[in-house]
């Protein structure tokens, strides 16, 4: 895994194109000077060649280098529940809930298990460019101290993390008080122990189907109290809106805007059946939402109305939810399910689909003044793409070329926070086989749970 001495004192990155940001064309010959674990200047590589002639220099030349991807909304646990025998195929969503994802896998997971499927979800993000994760465990049976269980591991591959349990009332209410104070216990060893760096937490609790409006109005309270995000799924099927419209006459975002919890400490996941007028509460409260395009198909929950969202003033980031876990492949969901949905191939053009992996992830989770962009003073966290495609890369194209061109295999090198932890293609000091092999024993372990 990653060597957690401190970094090297000055770096100098050469890349043949740099994105600072998506929000500003890229630009060809650029050098980046990490210091540490911050990027310290950002300029022409003659200059800063001329300026840095004792910092150790780092050929990424033939690289685009970019800020790292945020995977802004995962479930590391998923990993295990790949091709799980089903006797037969969910009919929907809350089918698949009820008779698949709860029964067969969160309910039976245990912390070995949740070890063993974080230490191969870090090495996959890592070895696909993803440098900061939100992970949503979802486990009644593994608490107290699932989260601390997959906080070891990730904090021992020096990857930047926020961790938080889904607190639920469907198991009872005395399962749903331990996951809040799971949440609570993270967030306060992440800011006063040295074991966890990279680490923090946010509240969370379900789903309006699974929580009491007091459960809901606690966790709200406690996130409040604790300064920290409020998570929770939202509409990802029409089974969530139909049961809030059947129980309290509106739909789910109209009911927690009703509940007062709305703001911009909120984290709202998935969206996928949200109505107009719940769009325009999106924007006008300054909701922070987290977008998974395929795994939205895979559940059959549907698309959600990402480009209507944006445009209300909403910030959207993007993510995997770990069950489809490749980040390239879901950046070119984002880039292409909403071009067939509206029938307009203008929307979400590239470069709007990178500030969704990379800013507006940092923005979702509260962390756009560390990460998101290479700036001066910003964390280097940042990954170096390999450019070795078919047909010139251009200021114009090079978003587009490296969605649908690009995928893990092509990441060359992954820093963060100044450490690097991929270089040459290779993931450091990691060992995929023992990492399959680990999984596939939980994995074997969790299927024959009966």
């Amino acid at each position: 895994m990653a060597d957690h001495s401190e970094p090297a004192g000055q770096q100098l990155l050469l890349c043949s194109w740099l994105i600072t940001s998506a929000g500003e064309p890229p630009k060809p010959d650029q050098a980046v000077l990490v210091k540490g674990s911050v990027i310290a200047d950002i300029g022409d590589q003659t200059s800063m060649q001329q300026r840095y002639p004792d910092a150790t220099t780092v050929d990424l030349r033939g690289c685009a280098v970019s800020p790292g991807f945020v995977d802004a909304h995962r479930h590391c646990y998923g990993v295990l529940a790949h091709g799980i025998p089903t006797e037969h195929a969910p009919a929907d969503f809350w089918a698949f809930l009820n008779e698949f994802w709860w029964t067969q896998v969160e309910d039976r997971l245990d912390h070995a298990m949740l070890r063993a499927a974080m230490d191969l979800a870090c090495y996959d993000m890592i070895r696909s460019g993803v440098t900061t994760f939100f992970d949503c465990l979802e486990a009644p049976n593994a608490i107290p101290d699932g989260l601390f269980a997959q906080a070891e591991v990730a904090a021992r591959w020096g990857i930047r993390g926020v961790l938080c349990f889904e607190a639920t009332e469907r198991v009872s209410r005395d399962n749903g008080e331990l996951g809040l104070r799971e949440n609570a216990n993270f967030i306060s060893a992440c800011r006063t122990s040295e074991s966890f760096p990279l680490l923090s937490g946010a509240m969370c609790h379900h789903t309006t189907f699974t929580c009491s409006d007091d459960f809901i109005r606690k966790a709200h309270r406690m996130a409040k109290e604790l300064g920290v995000l409020l998570h929770f799924h939202c509409a990802e099927g029409t089974y969530e809106p139909e049961q809030a419209l059947k129980r309290y006459g509106r739909r789910t975002i109209e009911h927690y805007d009703d509940l007062g919890i709305l703001d911009e400490t909120t984290l709202a996941s998935q969206c996928v059946q949200l109505s107009p007028e719940e769009v325009r509460i999106v924007g006008e409260r300054g909701i922070r939402v987290t977008t998974m395009p395929l795994s939205n198909c895979e559940v059959g929950g549907g698309i959600a109305p990402v480009p209507e969202m944006r445009r209300a003033g909403a910030v959207v980031g993007l993510g995997t939810d770990g069950y489809v876990a490749n980040f390239f492949a879901t950046l070119r969901g984002a880039f292409l399910i909403h071009k067939a949905r509206l029938l307009d191939p203008g929307v979400m053009p590239a470069r709007e689909v990178w500030q969704m992996a990379t800013a507006d992830g940092a923005r979702a989770l509260g962390m756009e003044s560390l990460i998101g962009s290479l700036s001066i003073g910003k964390q280097a966290d940042l990954i170096a793409i390999d450019l070795d495609l078919p047909t010139p890369v251009t200021a114009q194209n090079l978003f587009e070329q490296l969605i649908l061109w690009r995928d893990a295999v092509d990441v060359h090198s992954v820093m963060v926070a100044g450490r690097w932890l991929k270089r040459n293609y290779l993931v450091l000091d990691a060992d995929p086989e023992a990492l399959l092999a680990r999984a596939r024993e939980a994995a074997a372990r969790l299927w024959s749970v009966r």
